[in-house]
């Protein structure tokens, strides 16, 4: 396997996994050893994901030959059937020979490598995500994650966004939730994390979950609900989880919280843009439940709940006090 196919691998992992079956090879030249160096150097992911791949394989004992040799043996047919398309450097490698390489390796006992899959839902979309180990994620609006399998846990990164995880419970395998600074790790339960440029929340509904950042430790349980805000500004508090939760239905429920927070949430659910035409109304308090059928039904709902009126422009909607 030559260092340009190594190279034109598409995600870290992809690499990583790819530089493993090369320096486990018979051949390595100097030319590998040099560029398996500049690698590491790219990012520090590149050898926490590396190091992830060998921890995978030394997990597996004595089928770890039978594995790379496994794994060697697909990537060869995948490069051989690219061999001499003009485009088996680029996205002919992402199609075919990335994937051969990735492929979930199953043994006997049903242990596997560690995979990574990315999801992300778009405006106004709502996605429903069945893992491998049974746990289940609800994915809201505008929304990214990447999600990582392997031995010895389960490993979330989520960017932007909002999510109901239901965790299968597994103690050999813990489940943990990257999101900016803060990590979420629990071994089976359910609840919704909310990372928004307006902050970020966890929301417990059944079992216990850990919460670490800003300095801190969070343990939450059912009813508990966590509000980070931006500045540092932290707040844990009894909620009720099936509010927080109520998205999946087509719903939202707000109690006490500013009108630019409803219409942060409004923008990732409908396509016509909603602007606050000055901050003191920005600021207003909203409580009650919006159902989110159509947008200027939604719209008009808000009108009843505060002293405001709705202006159509090019731009979009302007929210204007009466």
């Amino acid at each position: 396997m030559s260092v340009h196919l190594v190279q034109n691998a598409e995600t870290t992992m992809d690499q990583a996994v790819a530089w493993v079956l090369r320096l486990q090879g018979e051949t390595l030249s100097v030319e590998d050893g040099l560029a398996f160096d500049a690698w590491l150097e790219e990012a520090p992911s590149n050898e926490q994901t590396y190091a992830k791949v060998l921890a995978a394989l030394e997990e597996m004992d004595g089928a770890e030959s039978e594995i790379l040799d496994g794994l060697r043996r697909t990537q060869q047919t995948a490069a051989k059937r690219l061999a001499g398309r003009k485009w088996a450097m680029g996205a002919g490698f992402s199609a075919m020979a990335a994937a051969a390489v990735l492929a979930v390796v199953v043994l006997p006992q049903g242990a596997l490598i560690a995979q990574t899959s990315d999801y992300a839902t778009t405006k106004g979309e709502h996605r429903s995500v069945k893992l491998a180990d049974g746990s289940t994620i609800d994915m809201n609006a505008e929304t990214g994650l990447s999600v990582t399998l392997a031995p010895r846990g389960r490993h979330v990164v989520m960017g932007q966004g909002e999510a109901v995880f239901d965790v299968a419970h597994d103690e050999a395998r813990p489940f943990e939730i990257e999101a900016g600074d803060h990590l979420v790790h629990v071994l089976g339960t359910q609840f919704d994390v909310r990372n928004r440029p307006e902050g970020f929340s966890v929301v417990v509904s059944r079992g216990v979950v850990q919460v670490r950042g800003e300095g801190s430790t969070y343990t939450l349980r059912k009813g508990d609900r966590l509000d980070l805000a931006p500045g540092g500004v932290t707040k844990v508090s009894t909620s009720n989880p099936a509010e927080a939760l109520s998205w999946r239905t087509g719903h939202m429920v707000y109690r006490d919280q500013p009108l630019s927070r409803v219409v942060a949430d409004l923008n990732r659910q409908f396509p016509e843009q909603v602007t606050i035409a000055d901050e003191k109304l920005a600021q207003e308090k909203v409580s009650g439940v919006l159902v989110l059928d159509n947008q200027d039904q939604v719209l008009d709902r808000l009108a009843l709940m505060l002293p405001l009126k709705t202006v159509r422009s090019d731009q979009g909607v302007v929210l204007q006090s009466k």
